[in-house]
């Protein structure tokens, strides 16, 4: 099993309604990728937002990442973001981590995406911790395969 957690910060509004559709876009394809497992999504302040992902192995997770809207996508990313990290790890327990556990693991072992324009926080490395109060956010389940 591997987890995945990646932490976005939208650089301007501008970028708000493209990245947002193909967030959307991308969450259905999600749930239908072989080998994901169940994740979340989580929107932050300050235009933030995160996903919590869990996959069967790390092949599977890499599959889903560069097909698609998201493989699509992920280049866009470098313009449209200001702030971008990300953080792989084994689980513990057979279960989805919880927003503190993935932050925790950003803090002690993430990397920093390639963005164009980064702000002070991102080059020094400043994730602050994600809001969970009002949670913004959702689940994500893996489709069943008949």
């Amino acid at each position: 099993m591997l987890a995945s957690v990646t932490r976005l910060r939208v650089r301007s509004v501008r970028y708000l309604p493209a990245f947002l559709w193909k967030t959307f876009l991308s969450q259905r394809q999600v749930m239908a990728a072989p080998g994901f497992l169940g994740g979340r999504l989580l929107v932050d302040a300050s235009r933030t937002f995160w996903t919590l992902t869990v996959w069967e192995d790390e092949r599977a997770m890499k599959a889903f990442r560069g097909s698609g809207v998201h493989g699509g996508v992920m280049p866009r990313l470098a313009e449209w973001c200001d702030e971008a990290a990300y953080a792989h790890w084994d689980p513990t327990e057979d279960s989805i981590p919880s927003w503190p556990d993935a932050y925790d693991q950003l803090v002690k072992q993430g990397r920093l995406s390639r963005v164009a324009h980064s702000s002070a926080s991102h080059d020094a490395r400043n994730f602050p911790q994600p809001r969970l109060s009002p949670l913004i956010g959702v689940d994500l389940k893996a489709r069943r395969r008949t």
